[in-house]
């Protein structure tokens, strides 16, 4: 739609006196404004920069335009938040080294959601579509003395899936998700599911897979592997789903 055609932006001039710098084109909307995004150019300062993509965003709220807006909390790869696309491919902001980027580099939110403001994505129906498949320890018979015992084999079957840290990378690459993304969970949401099937404690299989069992919640999956292979963490969604439709299959036969 052309209102929501990027336009160019504004070019911020490089720090007096910067021997070391790196140009950086960042996706910038403000939908209260009522203007198209735009791309703004920055020139970050690396003598003056720790060496990731966060923590040029950083100094650039800090030292520049302090109206830039993207999500971050823990700056280790755990929590998730930073998540965005970066020269193309989706990952975290905080474990994407700048030298590992074009120039100029090029930062735009997470694609297939509404942006609430510059890098940041409105995330409320993707978490919705977690809710549905009930992320939590679900059981029948009585709760033990102390806690639910698993052996070593049965815990490391979640090895690879309990991992995920919910950034929506995969969710966000998934082509699947951009057509279908009502009612397909997508890759991430999936993972989850898989994981809590594959959880030995956890005693409502069949009724989660009923839940799953579904032409678009489960099935829009083609297995195009965009998920796998954006990832930040290594972990293997595409998989996770095959998982999913094999039980379904066993359980019918």
């Amino acid at each position: 739609m052309p209102d929501s055609r990027i336009r160019p932006g504004r070019t911020w001039p490089a720090p007096a006196g910067a021997t070391k710098t790196k140009a950086f084109d960042i996706y910038r909307y403000d939908p209260d404004s009522g203007d198209n995004p735009r791309l703004d150019r920055f020139h970050v300062d690396l003598n003056d920069c720790g060496p990731m993509v966060l923590d040029a965003l950083i100094w650039i709220k800090n030292k520049v335009d302090s109206t830039l807006t993207f999500r971050r909390s823990c700056r280790e790869g755990v929590c998730g938040s930073c998540s965005m696309n970066m020269d193309g491919t989706n990952w975290l902001a905080c474990t994407r080294f700048i030298s590992d980027m074009a120039t100029p580099a090029t930062i735009y939110p997470l694609a297939n959601m509404r942006i609430i403001k510059d890098l940041v994505p409105d995330q409320t129906h993707i978490f919705a579509q977690y809710a549905v498949i009930e992320p939590w320890l679900r059981s029948k018979t009585p709760e033990p003395e102390k806690e639910r015992l698993q052996s070593v084999e049965e815990r490391s079957r979640i090895d690879g899936y309990y991992e995920c840290i919910l950034c929506f990378c995969c969710t966000s690459g998934c082509p699947s998700h951009w057509w279908n993304g009502d009612r397909f969970l997508g890759p991430a949401v999936l993972l989850q599911a898989w994981r809590w099937l594959n959880d030995s404690r956890d005693e409502a299989k069949e009724e989660r897979l009923d839940n799953l069992e579904d032409p678009f919640r489960l099935y829009r999956c083609h297995t195009i592997l965009n998920c796998t292979r954006t990832c930040p963490k290594g972990l293997n969604p595409g998989k996770a789903i095959a998982e999913i439709k094999k039980m379904i299959i066993e359980r019918e036969s």
